[in-house]
């Protein structure tokens, strides 16, 4: 199974000196207007780039707490809808839900958590991407199944098919709103689908109910994710994109083969009334958040985003422009040059300045071509972003204490312990271009007075909650208790290093004598060689990594 991102690129042209030879960009992002609110990091208005969304720019005063984990991130939610009941509203929209996932070892399962909560009186709207057929190892039944479940007893869960040719809705959030008690009013998203195969743990021995992913992955693969919560004002602009998508008029699906059956089934093919919106909930916490987005270009147009939207794309690019000291990466994809680039230009630009990127030691697909695809644009990405960076950069895998790979689905993303990202976006141009996809970038007012206070030397000082997810992250990841020696980035990455030098000697002699700590190895990226580099080239524009821009855009290399 696979989420579209596994990306094939013609080889990039280097100058000798290793830097890119220039060319027209993706990742520019234009200049503010007069008038508006600047910002250092976040997008404005104007930068947004799309004028018929609802949303703001970005609200204040919003609490947000890293969910690492689908254990932590079901256990959350499950306690959450426990609570809802008569005159709630709860909104969501995923990739996959499979009915029978428990959130717990004993249930129950997702599917009676939100039947549950539609018989207790709450309002249950919900919006799963239409999918594939099963025999391509998608969820077009399990999405199928989950809607009638939660339909059967009064909620209204819909499958929503309103993308371009081979794409999906991969946005994966959930929205609770509790009218006369606002102080309760949450939202979940990142990374995490309500699906087989997501609720393991830090120890990473997998989800008792497995999803069939490829062979090196074994019968239980081992899966690392993270989700975020979210309350105060920002939780009114995530229940903002359900109602935008929820509103959308064009038909859910058009295609004869998904009309004649949903009729022969009697599914429901028109989005009812929502309640009318509530005030913001009140202010939570000390975190400014933006909410970053994709939508493609798609005809008849979204009207919420006549264009679509990259603001994904556009976040990332004014982000990085600041980047200084370390910028930290898990991602389930990092297949993509046209992403990669960005990155590129920051190493290029910054000669202090270290990339840490985590991703997947193998590839989820099993068939030779889809392979060698994933395995060709895994490694010309690779190859941009080292180019640039040399030893300035780390590219890492996780296993766990078994010795077994972890499979990487995280979309994770800490700049200067500054900014801080968690989303449902992969780095390929699939994901910043043509699929529907949403991310949270997270600034934190409160500062952290642990040394060294200012990584970059901006004067932005480090940030609580990024400083907080990355120090979790990689605690975890080298197996540690404690933060000694991984605040100061210059220290924290040659400890990184030095970490999974130590675990790959040991694999390498043998496994002799007691297993070093941590649970990062070097990754390696595997180039097909001869034909297959060229056989593999052929899908990627039309089917793998699709662009979703307008033409125009397209042409003159913009977004």
């Amino acid at each position: 199974m696979w989420e579209f991102g596994l990306v094939p690129r013609i080889p990039i042209p280097l100058r000798r000196d290793g830097h890119r030879l220039t060319a027209p960009t993706l990742l520019d992002v234009p200049a503010s207007q007069s008038g508006e609110e600047a910002h250092d990091w976040f997008l404005t208005a104007s930068q947004r780039g799309n004028d018929a969304t609802r949303l703001r720019p970005w609200t204040q005063g919003n609490r947000v707490r890293a969910l690492v984990h689908g254990s932590s991130y079901f256990a959350a939610l499950a306690g959450r809808l426990a609570r809802v009941g008569q005159g709630d509203l709860v909104m969501f929209a995923d990739w996959r839900g499979d009915p029978d996932e428990r959130v717990a070892d004993e249930g129950p399962t997702v599917s009676q958590v939100l039947a549950g909560a539609a018989q207790r009186g709450a309002s249950v709207k919900g919006l799963l991407w239409r999918s594939h057929l099963d025999r391509l190892r998608f969820s077009g039944e399990q999405n199928r199944n989950l809607s009638q479940d939660v339909n059967d007893v009064g909620g209204e869960v819909l499958l929503d098919q309103r993308v371009r040719p081979f794409g999906s809705h991969h946005q994966k959030f959930f929205v609770l709103r509790h009218p006369g008690a606002a102080g309760d009013d949450i939202a979940f998203l990142g990374g995490i689908d309500p699906a087989h195969g997501r609720r393991d743990d830090a120890d990473h021995r997998g989800d008792p109910q497995s999803v069939g992913y490829s062979r090196w992955y074994g019968d239980t693969t081992a899966w690392h994710d993270v989700q975020i919560e979210l309350q105060g004002p920002v939780v009114r602009d995530v229940e903002d994109v359900f109602r935008e998508r929820w509103e959308d008029p064009a038909a859910l699906s058009r295609l004869p083969w998904h009309v004649l059956p949903d009729l022969v089934r009697r599914l429901d093919r028109d989005a009812g009334e929502l309640p009318a919106p509530m005030p913001d909930p009140p202010a939570a916490g000390t975190c400014a958040v933006q909410l970053l987005r994709t939508y493609p270009n798609r005809w008849p147009g979204y009207p919420f985003a006549p264009d679509g939207e990259r603001s994904v794309a556009r976040g990332y690019a004014k982000a990085l422009r600041r980047a200084r000291s370390l910028v930290y990466v898990e991602d389930q994809y990092l297949w993509s040059t046209d992403v990669a680039r960005v990155f590129a230009d920051a190493l290029d630009r910054e000669p202090g300045l270290h990339l840490v990127v985590v991703v997947p030691r193998y590839p989820d697909q099993e068939g030779r071509l889809g392979r060698s695809a994933a395995r060709l644009g895994h490694a010309q990405a690779l190859e941009m972003v080292l180019a640039a960076g040399g030893d300035r950069v780390q590219v890492l895998d996780v296993e766990n204490h078994l010795g077994e790979p972890v499979y990487v689905h995280a979309k994770v993303c800490v700049v200067d312990d500054v900014w801080a990202t968690v989303g449902s976006d992969n780095f390929n141009r699939r994901s910043w271009t043509h699929d529907s996809e949403l991310t949270a970038a997270v600034l934190d007012d409160e500062r952290d007075g642990r040394a060294p206070v200012d990584p970059a030397g901006l004067g932005d000082g480090a940030r609580v909650f990024a400083r907080s997810l990355r120090l979790e992250l990689w605690r975890e990841h080298l197996d540690r208790d404690s933060d000694d020696d991984l605040l100061d980035p210059s220290e924290a990455v040659e400890l990184v290093r030095r970490s999974a030098a130590a675990l790959d000697a040991w694999h390498s002699g043998g496994r002799v004598g007691p297993r070093p700590p941590g649970r990062l190895r070097r990754h390696v990226a595997e180039v097909p060689a001869g034909w297959q580099r060229w056989v593999s080239a052929l899908p990627y524009g039309a089917v793998l990594d699709p662009d979703g821009r307008p033409p125009r855009m397209r042409v003159h290399g913009h977004h």
